[in-house]
């Protein structure tokens, strides 16, 4: 997985067991949009030029205080990949968020 990578990948589903497929950059993907974004949110929207190369399917959001770590064989298949705009703003996010 390269940096920037869009991945469908088995993730662990919150406080119940089991795993659900769910796009994964980093962190989990979710096409459920929370009415106020978080500053460690980043907006997905593949109706935009800048998102299309993602291949997500709808407006999602990439959810970067929910970090996880999976094993690559959790990994079903290769998606697409975020614009190199897309991936400094990650990497500031996430350089904001785990600086505290």
């Amino acid at each position: 997985m390269l940096r920037g990578e869009i991945h469908l990948a088995q993730f662990p589903f919150g406080d119940a067991p089991g795993m659900k497929i769910r796009p994964v950059l980093v962190a989990y993907i979710s096409s459920v949009i929370p009415a106020h974004l978080l500053p460690s949110d980043v907006l997905l929207d593949p109706r935009k030029p800048a998102f299309s190369s993602t291949n997500l399917k709808t407006p999602s959001v990439l959810r970067l205080h929910k970090l996880a770590t999976i094993h690559t064989s959790s990994l079903v298949r290769y998606l697409g990949v975020v614009s190199s705009r897309t991936q400094e703003s990650v990497t500031d996010k996430l350089r904001t968020l785990l600086s505290r």
